[in-house]
């Protein structure tokens, strides 16, 4: 995890996968299909904890869990 300031902090893909408790092939298949907010970085996913947070807070595929 790497904190651009002190509010936001940057995840890998492998600390975005552990943070969802998905698996890495789930995270991908969401970042193809553009669901996940996420940006490249060098080739490289890199993601935002506060708009992963915000992501399942709206997401469909969570309702009920």
């Amino acid at each position: 995890m790497f904190v651009l300031d002190k509010d936001v902090e940057i995840l890998t893909l492998d600390e975005a996968a552990t943070f969802l408790r998905l698996s890495k092939r789930s995270v991908y298949r969401l970042l193809k299909d553009g669901s996940l907010p996420a940006k490249k970085v060098m080739h490289k996913w890199r993601f935002e904890r506060e708009q992963l947070k915000e992501w399942v807070r709206n997401s469909s595929g969570f309702e009920g869990a």
